[in-house]
């Protein structure tokens, strides 16, 4: 299949792009002779993107929670660049390991906050541009947005939030030529998961109980960008890696009521959850 959309000097704001997938996925993008503009809540950001490169690189210091703020790194990359081609809203935050009963309300609302509300703030400020370029939006989900999110419901409940946004902007942009794509990814080998994760011994053993070992294995962030890259390339509406886990997104709807049900009875899950509750 010939791909239909070139990046060669389309300009792309990637939220979260300082470190871990959307750092890897800049990169891809710059291979790819896009230019980036870098939003990151990392003070180091504007020298990070300048090492990644000084003519085709921006960074923006900002918090995808303030939308004036993500106004003007919007108005930044088009002073530096002319235009915003694509918007990747990737910055988000994993809280750690816990039942929704022990989860500080502070904790999920942050967590709301960033994952929901701040790529719903990415999507419009940067949609104006997006639109007047025939360009695309990415929205990172996650393969939890249709696994059962016990130990991790916010962050499950955000990640099919976010699906279900890709779903509806699919729809509505569409008649101005604008491509959405939802990307979901299994657990990438980022600091995000190595803290919010792989330290946690209790959350990796509940996630014993739920997938096979082939499932916890780790992406690495340069094969996630790729999807992306791949998806941008063909107006894909979805991305998905790695692929095995595409079955049982397409049998979720059967696969999941059975799942749930062995989990609910399930004596070592139900110790592993009595332990989180603790907390």
């Amino acid at each position: 299949m010939k791909a239909v959309y070139d990046l060669t000097g389309k300009v792309v704001l990637i939220t979260g792009g300082s470190r871990g997938l959307g750092h890897a996925t800049a990169t891809a993008l710059l291979s790819r002779g896009a230019r980036v503009a870098i939003v990151d809540i990392d003070p180091a950001t504007p020298d990070i993107a300048a090492r990644m490169s000084p003519t085709d690189a921006i960074g923006a210091v900002t918090d995808v929670r303030d939308r004036s703020a993500l106004d003007h790194a919007v108005a930044l990359a088009v002073e530096r660049f002319g235009r915003v081609d694509i918007a990747i809203a990737n910055a988000g935050m994993l809280s750690r390991g816990a039942t929704l009963r022990s989860s500080p309300a502070t904790t999920i609302d942050d967590l709301f906050a960033v994952n929901i509300n701040g790529v719903v703030n990415t999507v419009n400020a940067a949609m104006n541009q997006i639109i007047a370029n025939h360009g695309q939006i990415v929205l990172i989900s996650s393969v939890f947005a249709f696994l059962n999110g016990m130990g991790a419901i916010p962050y499950a409940m955000s990640k099919a939030a976010v699906e279900q946004l890709g779903r509806g902007l699919r729809v509505e942009l569409a008649t101005h030529g604008v491509s959405t794509i939802t990307a979901y990814f299994s657990l990438i080998e980022t600091d995000m998961i190595k803290h919010g994760v792989d330290d946690d011994p209790t959350v990796v053993e509940l996630l014993s109980t739920t997938l096979p070992r082939p499932l916890l294995k780790r992406l690495q962030p340069a094969a996630a960008a790729a999807a992306i890259v791949d998806g941008l390339l063909y107006r894909a509406p979805r991305v998905m890696a790695p692929a095995r886990w595409k079955p049982f997104s397409t049998l979720r709807g059967v696969v999941n009521p059975v799942l749930d049900a062995r989990l609910a009875n399930d004596l070592r899950t139900r110790t592993i959850l009595s332990e989180l509750d603790a907390r």
